[in-house]
């Protein structure tokens, strides 16, 4: 794939990213609560983390139309989701009550991560600057 066309990618993949972000993290948790909701009901919880979720949603599309400029909000996009899923999934298996969070958000993390890194290789090795101010 050349680079005009990974770029192309990049922008639909964090445009689509983040409207499940913004749009689809409530709905998902009313319509499949054992694969996305960790307490019974709209806890404080589960209203804090939509709100993160969605903040960060609306900071992705921001970036989609110059996703270069906008490397560590990839970066942090695709680290965070690897540490939020990998705590997801040891908490699933540790407390069998949330095994369907291995069908649900789990993968979810992981699949975003992976596209993202896929079309964002330099995300993955990015380097902070060195040197005085």
């Amino acid at each position: 794939m050349n680079e005009t066309v990974r770029i192309n990618h990049l922008r639909l993949a964090l445009r689509v990213l983040a409207a499940v972000f913004v749009l689809g993290v409530y709905p998902l948790t009313v319509l499949w609560p054992s694969g996305w909701s960790w307490h019974a009901g709209q806890s404080e919880y589960l209203q804090m983390i939509i709100g993160i979720y969605a903040t960060l949603g609306v900071f992705l599309w921001l970036a989609s139309s110059h996703p270069e400029r906008h490397q560590g909000l990839i970066a942090f996009t695709i680290w965070s989701s690897i540490v939020h899923g990998t705590t997801m999934a040891v908490q699933s298996v540790a407390d069998t009550r949330h095994l369907g969070h291995l069908y649900g958000d789990v993968p979810a993390l992981f699949i975003a991560a992976a596209v993202l890194g896929w079309l964002s290789p330099r995300s993955l090795t990015l380097r902070f600057a060195t040197g005085a101010d």
